[in-house]
Parts: structure tokens; C-alpha cells; sequence
């Protein structure tokens, strides 16, 4: 029963996340860039106060909505096709499960340590693998096996980094911005992280 929060908020983050990427902000970002580092926060706090096995739960509960949206977005006919592909399907999927596990297991290592450490550390190195996974899985060219007729030539588009560095593809441009959002808020979230850990102290003298 302790886990149910947890859960439900890991849930309600993914299908905010999984709507909300299909809004463009700016040049390089969507919406949902936003909403998904939330996950880390949850991940993190259930695996505090509960421990890693809870944790992997409510990531693996996590993982399962996403597939649910994906499976729904699949059946979704938007302007250039379905909203969501079989590749970039497959990216979420495992750019979201993988890059949580990983952020389980760091905390759990580091949970003895300051309280900023196990947090910050995980959701930084789970934040990069996610970006990582996602944005090379879902649209470079080395992997267009993945989904032959799934064309995501667009992404390929060489063009200055972020609009001012180097040329490279435009999903690197999109993976960069995306990477530094997912930063930003990792240090943010360590506020709410640290209100928590205060609240359930003062509620257990």
C-alpha cells in the first residue's frame, strides 16, 4: 500500500510526458522535456524511504504505462503518420527503463552518503543514458534497421549545433537540449527531495 503513491505518480508522469512531447517549444525542445525528470524525483524518493526493490516497482509500473501510450499513440493518426513509431517506441521504452534501473542502483550504492549525493549522482548518470538511449535508438542513421520504413531522414538534417556550434545532425542538436533540461531539473528536484526527507523526519518525533 506505501507503494501506491508512488506508482500513481510515476504514472500520471509518464502519460503527461508521452502527451506533452508532442508540443514543440522553441527550435529544439518539447514539452514533455519538462515533465520527464519528475520520474528521477520518484524514483529516488521511493527508493529512500522503501528501498531498491520498492523502487524497481514503481519503475517497472512506470515502464508498462509508457508501453500502454506507446501502443496507444501507435493507432493515432497525426499530420506525418502516427503519432508515435515503432522506433521511437522502442527508444522510450528502453531509454526509460534502463536509464531508471541504472538510477536505482547508483542511489542504493550511494544511499549512506550525504543526502544530495545518492539523488544528484543517479539522476545524472540516468538522465544521460536515458537522452543517450533515446535520441541515438530513435533517430540515427546507423539504425535505420530498426524500422526500414519508419523515414527519419529528417533527423539526419546536418545543421550548427544548437543553431551556433559545429554541424552536426539535428538529432544531436535535439539530444543536447533535451540532456541539459534533464540537468537543470535534476538539480532542481534535489529541493522537493530535500523538503521531503525534513518532513518525514519532523513527523517521526
Amino acid at each position: 500500500m506505501n507503494l501506491i503513491p508512488g506508482i500513481l505518480g510515476m504514472a500520471a508522469v509518464v502519460v503527461a510526458s508521452n502527451i506533452l512531447v508532442q508540443f514543440l517549444l522553441g527550435q529544439w525542445l518539447t514539452w514533455g522535456a519538462f515533465t520527464y525528470p519528475i520520474a528521477f524525483l520518484i524514483t529516488d524518493l521511493t527508493n529512500r524511504f522503501y528501498g531498491a526493490a520498492a523502487a524497481r516497482k514503481v519503475v517497472m509500473a512506470g515502464f508498462l504505462t509508457g508501453l500502454a501510450c506507446s501502443i496507444i499513440g501507435t493507432q493515432i493518426e497525426g499530420e506525418f503518420g502516427p503519432l508515435v513509431t515503432g522506433r521511437v517506441a522502442f527508444a522510450s521504452a528502453m531509454g526509460f527503463l534502463l536509464a531508471q534501473l541504472l538510477d536505482v542502483e547508483i542511489f542504493d550504492r550511494l544511499r549512506h552518503g550525504s543526502w544530495w549525493r545518492a539523488p544528484l549522482v543517479s539522476s545524472l548518470f540516468g538522465a544521460m543514458l536515458d537522452t543517450l538511449l533515446f535520441f541515438t535508438l530513435a533517430f540515427s542513421a546507423a539504425l535505420v534497421w530498426l524500422e526500414p520504413s519508419n523515414d527519419v531522414s529528417w533527423a539526419g538534417e546536418m545543421l550548427p549545433l544548437l543553431g551556433y556550434g559545429p554541424e552536426v545532425p539535428l538529432w544531436v542538436s535535439l539530444a543536447v537540449a533535451d540532456w541539459g533540461v534533464k540537468i537543470a531539473l535534476v538539480v532542481i528536484t534535489l529541493i522537493p527531495f530535500r523538503a521531503v526527507l525534513r518532513r518525514a523526519r519532523a513527523d517521526m518525533v
